[in-house]
């Protein structure tokens, strides 16, 4: 049984769908792992990862319009404010979505559809620095 980890520093422009798959896919191939999985894990409350399709733009752009309605920036709805205005909202969005992925290796590669790409989604709005803990495991 081989294991390997790492953490992959994500730089986000603020608020958005950040597509990771290129590098956790290098990651995944220099394992050595044939068959296996791959484990991701965001390591915030004000982010989350989703596997989402990366052919058409306006999925994630509906994405964000969708839960701009549902986690709605507003003055006094939430009791955390002490972290400006978007900073409730994006810990509701997280809640909402994922801080894990798993997804199968085989034959060494990801075992991901034609369409799939992973995603770090920044909830707040301003740019950060974030952390996806990569985690490997199977022969």
């Amino acid at each position: 049984m081989k294991q390997s980890q790492e953490t992959l520093v994500v730089g986000t422009g603020g608020r958005g769908l950040v597509e990771i798959t290129a590098p956790v896919r290098r990651f995944a191939a220099a394992g050595g792992v044939a068959t296996g999985l791959l484990t991701l894990w965001c390591r915030h409350t004000s982010a989350s990862l989703l596997v989402q399709e990366n052919a058409d733009p306006e999925v994630r752009a509906d994405l964000e319009a969708f839960f701009a309605r549902l986690a709605p920036e507003v003055p006094g709805r939430y009791l955390h404010e002490s972290e400006g205005p978007d900073d409730m909202p994006a810990h509701i969005r997280a809640a909402l979505t994922q801080t894990q992925l798993s997804v199968p290796v085989t034959q060494g590669r990801l075992v991901l559809g034609t369409w799939q790409g992973i995603y770090l989604w920044e909830h707040r709005r301003s740019a950060h620095r974030r952390e996806v803990a990569l985690h490997l495991i199977g022969a």
